[in-house]
């Protein structure tokens, strides 16, 4: 039997790239909206204190994440869910308390992003999610990951408050987004990888909106639906979707089956 190279026998641990897995995402960023609007304002804690509690789950289990030896997809979904409550609270932290608004923090997240997906591609050569099977690009992905998140965070409240589009406006302009880059997938030889990350950013953006709409007054265009509740509702719909639509690792382009 032919021996395959340490490469070749490594899985990723991050999920195969599905209609599911877009399903679960876009559950999971609006989790993350509500969740972290239920911390910071239904419990008021605040934006600096939940973002420091988001910020040590996501930490912690981007370190189980890291040190796994194979793909699990709670604990990946999970860690989704954290980088997502930690970019709520770290983009309304950023935006209302420093001051910075929603223009000024759109425009630095977007700068580290391309920060830390130029030093990932600088170092490994790619950034695509097909080769995270190492702790080196498994840091670069989370990192890339928290901040496509929080920059989605800031995203849905500009195209939401400064546009004046409102929440139900900015899911539209999501959608018809994604829509967009769905038709270049299909229909184009555009970059799967640009097409990703584009996927990526756009549906945290989407998940905030809705998120939004489902938790805030109705005097500021929501449904002031209680956020703790929204929450376990949503949460149970994505452990839903885990059980009744498991989840397969991606594959490493190196992999190989063994020669018989």
């Amino acid at each position: 039997m032919e021996r395959t190279s340490a490469m070749e026998r490594t899985s990723t641990k991050v999920p195969e790239v599905t209609l599911v897995f877009w399903i679960v995402k876009i559950a999971a960023t609006t989790l993350g909206e509500t969740g972290g609007d239920s911390v910071t304002m239904t419990l008021k804690w605040g934006y600096l204190a939940g973002t420091i509690l988001f910020l040590a789950v996501l930490v912690t289990l981007v370190v189980l994440q890291i040190v796994a030896k194979k793909f699990h997809p709670f604990l990946y979904w999970a860690t989704i869910v954290a980088s997502t409550t930690f970019g709520t609270t770290m983009a309304d932290f950023a935006d209302r308390s420093l001051g910075i608004g929603y223009t000024g923090g759109s425009s630095i997240l977007f700068l580290c992003l391309l920060i830390v997906l130029g030093l990932w591609y600088g170092s490994l050569g790619s950034i695509s999610v097909e080769t995270v099977s190492t702790p080196k690009a498994e840091a670069f992905y989370w990192g890339a990951i928290t901040f496509s998140q929080t920059l989605g965070t800031a995203l849905g409240d500009w195209m939401a408050d400064s546009t004046g589009l409102g929440y139900e406006g900015g899911a539209l302009v999501f959608t018809a987004a994604l829509a967009v880059v769905a038709a270049l997938y299909y229909w184009t030889n555009v970059s799967r990888v640009l097409l990703f990350w584009a996927a990526f950013i756009l549906t945290r953006p989407l998940g905030a909106t809705v998120g939004d709409f489902v938790d805030k007054p109705v005097s500021h265009g929501g449904l002031a639906l209680s956020r703790p509740i929204a929450s376990a509702v949503i949460a149970a719909f994505i452990v839903g979707c885990l059980l009744v639509l498991p989840q397969r690792a991606g594959r490493h382009p190196g992999h190989a089956q063994p020669a018989e």
